[in-house]
């Protein structure tokens, strides 16, 4: 059973405070319901009974069984552990009185305020009292000394419950009533302290009866917690009763109290080891940490402190690229574990301090400062590496800028003399003209000179050979090799030059005789060959007229150039006869002729050929031209008949626009006779379709011949089709406003004499007979009319109209905006007041109105339509389908009529 004299003791020695402030008031109306009443009943028996039992007694009625005091006193004793005043044995309700005075007075030593609770209610068997006096008893030392994460009582007991059962499925403990309901927060409660006694994944929520019998039975059997519930009752209670469940689940609070203390002290030995564990790991991580990093310091001093020379600045470079990745890739990581190391390192020595642990010392050679010396020798090997590295490579690069210049020349060399020998050496002469002969003798004077120029770059490739067999460089042998190669071919070329000059001074001599022909062939052909060209060019040309003038101009000077070629073929002639004779000098001295004249590429079989191409255009030319010509006079016919359609259609809707025109404004009789004549010449209008189709059919045939001038009319299909479409648009729009006119008289009551008065004034006014007014033009009317909107306040009045009549601010009235003013003005008009009053009479003078009366009171149509657009009625006296007619109203006149 549960000791409760530990936390009493604790409770009593302290100063008295204000008992439970969160339940000191203990809702004794709710006793009143008989179901929570009878919960009190059965739970609060069974509790003491838990108790009074350790005395060897019981009760069996609650407030009958306490009246004496004697079981109060007793009950009170065993609770405590303390020894209460001694009990008075007589039978007199003085005596009961007295003996119940003493327990409350107990009850009232230990801090509890016992409000409206005095000896006489509970002698006289009030089970009210009795029950509330009960419930006080265990909130004291039952439920008090509860305290969970430094929340105390019945917030404490409600913490442990959700701390145990969270990992339950379906619990979620909320209160000390309906979450307790299914039975499911007692059997996790019991499972999470004694999993053996529960099969816990065996319980279904739906069976509330079951799982609440399950735990009230295992809790009696097994952890001695007397059965204080019934299922069925709290099953059966929309609310269990709060005080009844919080009795009960503080016996398991008591009775797991020791596994708590266990579990707390559990927490404390892991959190202990725990501390313990970390630092070990902590120890093992930097002696690891350090023994890597050392081992890495030896691997690579050894490699950092070579000095093995190479034979080239690459080989250099790329050891010293080996030394920018260790410092860029790989020492880097290693300098984060240095400062890893340290930090680790002082980490431990603060948490070991902290928690009163011996400080750590590293095994031998892993001290800090170990490292920090190891690392100091490896820098220094970086500093020396680096230093020789580049040392090596300044003086590679000397050796290598020699060895590079000496093969950068003897290349430039061996490129310039490549294919020398096999110039110098061959015959071309043999078979050149004279002038392809001075011009090898000219390039072998050039090429003379330049074979002196390279004198000087032969030296110096053999002085760098010198000085580099001096400095003993590595690859001497080669260089030696290609030196002497170069001295060799050298002295080759000079005798090659000069053989060669002498045959080609003697070859020129033989040519010069016959070079004289050929001059006087080129000098002849090319200007022909160039008129030849130019003739064909214009033969071919293609030409784009638009107009028999011009057609007639290309057949004219076709006709100069036809009498111009009985003088060329002669001119042709005596050119062939130039380089007949040539072929006969060279015949007749037995020099042998490339075939090639050198001052010109033209052959005589070019020029024949071209002369009969020519010769064979003339005709074609002659034919394309008398074509051209007559197309031209084909077009020139259709551009006549264009105009002639265009001129008539032109004028004729010129002279319709004016007499529309005329016709609005000088219209008499009604406004239907009005209406009947502009539709009677609206007729008469469309009947003319046929010529504007015609037009339409001439102008796609001079579209189809390209045809884009015509110096006969000046009117354009374009121009006419707007005059047309605008004709058309002047009758329907002068038509529509007699209808809108029509329209505004029937609607707002207008007499006939009201509408040509505004006519007639509008007209008078409309100077340039636009169909609108301007701001001047208007303001004039209104003036006509009687209104004053000359003053300053007339101008205010007046930039009021203008905002009706004008509300886009495009500066101009239409007639039709200035009648609509003129109605509004003269005439009485429906307003949104009048219809939300018509609708109010329809709803019997309510606030809204329902579906069912515009049903019954409006056409169907019309009912239907103000259903589909009014909406719901918000107001407090509305009832269900009641719509809102005042809104709909007011919308249907816009914002302006509000």
């Amino acid at each position: 059973m549960v000791d409760y004299h530990a936390a009493n003791n604790q409770l009593s020695s302290g100063g008295v405070q204000t008992y439970m402030e969160q339940e000191n008031d203990w809702d004794r109306d709710l006793l009143l319901d008989p179901a929570w009443e009878k919960q009190q009943r059965k739970t609060f028996t069974a509790w003491c009974n838990s108790h009074l039992r350790k005395a060897g007694t019981q009760i069996d009625n609650i407030e009958e069984d306490f009246r004496d005091g004697l079981k109060l006193m007793l009950l009170l004793e065993v609770i405590s552990g303390e020894r209460l005043p001694k009990p008075e044995r007589g039978k007199m309700r003085v005596h009961k009185i007295n003996n119940v005075n003493k327990a409350l007075d107990f009850i009232a030593s230990k801090g509890v305020k016992l409000v409206s609770i005095g000896a006489e209610e509970i002698v006289d068997g009030n089970a009210k009292m009795t029950l509330g006096m009960i419930w006080t008893i265990i909130l004291r030392f039952a439920i008090q000394d509860i305290s969970v994460e430094e929340t105390s009582a019945k917030e404490g007991l409600l913490l442990w419950c959700q701390r145990k059962t969270a990992p339950y499925k379906n619990v979620n403990v909320q209160n000390f009533h309906i979450s307790w309901k299914d039975g499911l927060a007692f059997n996790a409660l019991i499972h999470r302290h004694r999993p053996d006694l529960i099969d816990y994944d065996s319980l279904r929520k739906d069976d509330p009866v079951t799982n609440l019998n399950n735990a009230f039975e295992v809790a009696e059997k097994h952890l001695d917690i007397p059965k204080m519930l019934d299922a069925e009752d709290i099953v059966n209670t929309a609310r269990p009763d709060e005080k009844a469940i919080m009795t009960y689940v503080s016996s398991f609070y008591h009775a797991f109290s020791g596994a708590q203390k266990a579990e707390t002290a559990a927490n404390r030995i892991c959190k202990v080891l725990a501390v313990n564990q970390e630092n070990e790991q902590m120890m093992e991580d930097y002696e690891k940490l350090a023994s890597d990093l050392l081992e890495w310091i030896r691997r690579t001093i050894p490699w950092l402190e070579n000095r093995t020379q190479e034979k080239t600045v690459n080989d250099m470079q790329a050891k010293q690229e080996d030394f920018r990745d260790y410092r860029t890739v790989h020492k880097p990581p290693k300098v984060q574990e240095k400062c890893q190391l340290e930090i680790s390192f002082n980490t431990l020595q603060t948490k070991l301090r902290l928690s009163n642990r011996p400080a750590f010392m590293p095994s031998e050679g892993r001290m800090v400062s170990d490292i920090n010396g190891a690392w100091h020798t490896l820098e220094g090997a970086e500093k020396g590496y680096e230093e020789w590295i580049l040392s090596e490579i300044r003086r590679l690069e000397r050796l290598e800028h020699l060895a590079e210049k000496f093969h950068q020349k003897a290349a430039i060399h061996e490129s310039w003399t490549d294919g020398k020998e096999a110039m110098l050496t061959q015959k071309d002469y043999e078979t050149s003209t004279l002038s392809e002969v001075k011009a090898l003798l000219r390039k072998h004077e050039a090429f003379e000179s330049d074979l002196a120029a390279h004198q000087d770059r032969v030296e110096q490739i053999a002085a760098i050979a010198q000085e580099l067999n001096e400095l003993d460089y590595y690859d001497s042998a080669s260089v030696n090799a290609r030196c002497q190669k170069i001295c060799d071919q050298w002295d080759s070329l000079g005798t090659l030059t000069q053989n060669r000059k002498e045959s080609l001074e003697r070859t020129e001599k033989q040519l010069e005789s016959i070079d004289e022909l050929y001059l006087e062939y080129a000098k002849r052909a090319a200007p022909f060959n160039n008129w030849m060209e130019g003739a064909m060019e214009d033969l071919q040309d293609m030409f784009i007229v638009h107009n028999i003038e011009e057609i007639q101009g290309l057949i004219t000077a076709h006709e100069q150039f036809k009498s111009t070629l009985a003088e060329a073929n002669k001119e042709r002639e005596a050119i062939q006869a130039i380089q007949a004779e040539v072929q006969k000098i060279a015949q007749s001295n037995g020099i042998k002729l490339s075939g090639a004249n050198p001052y010109t590429t033209i052959t005589p079989a070019s020029i024949d050929s071209k002369w009969e191409k020519a010769m064979a255009m003339v005709p074609q030319r002659d034919k394309a031209l008398q074509e051209e010509l007559n197309k031209q006079n084909s077009n020139d016919t259709l551009r006549a008949t264009f105009a002639t359609q265009a001129n008539t259609v032109g004028a004729y809707i010129q002279a319709k626009m004016e007499e529309i025109g005329r016709i609005s404004i000088e219209m008499n009789g009604t406004l239907e006779d009005q209406l009947t004549q502009l539709r009677e010449y609206q007729k008469s209008i469309m009947s003319y379709m046929p010529e504007i189709n015609k037009l339409e059919g001439y102008h796609q045939l001079i579209q189809e011949a390209l045809i884009f001038d015509n110096q006969y009319t000046s009117y354009t299909m374009e121009h006419l089709r707007v005059g047309w479409e605008q004709l058309l648009t002047t009758i329907a729009r002068t038509i529509n406003e007699v209808e809108n006119q029509i329209l505004t008289r029937d609607a707002k009551g207008i007499s006939q004499e009201q509408l040509y008065e505004y006519r007639a004034s509008f007209n008078h006014f409309d100077k340039d007979h636009s169909g609108a007014l301007m701001a001047e033009e208007f303001k004039a009317c209104l003036i006509s009319l009687g209104y004053d909107v000359e003053n300053d306040k007339g101008d205010t009045e007046f930039a009021r109209i203008m905002g009706i009549v004008d509300p886009n601010g495009t500066g101009a009235v239409t007639f039709q905006a200035f009648i609509d003013y003129m109605s509004k003005e003269t005439t009485d008009t429906d307003t949104a007041d009048q219809v939300i009053a018509s609708f109010k009479i329809l709803a019997g003078d309510k606030n809204f109105i329902t579906a069912e009366e515009l049903r019954r009171e409006l056409p169907p149509d019309q009912a239907e339509y103000c259903i589909a657009r009014m909406a719901p009625y918000a107001g407090p006296d509305g009832v269900a389908g009641a719509l809102d007619y005042m809104s709909f109203s007011t919308a249907l006149y816009g914002e302006s009529d509000l």
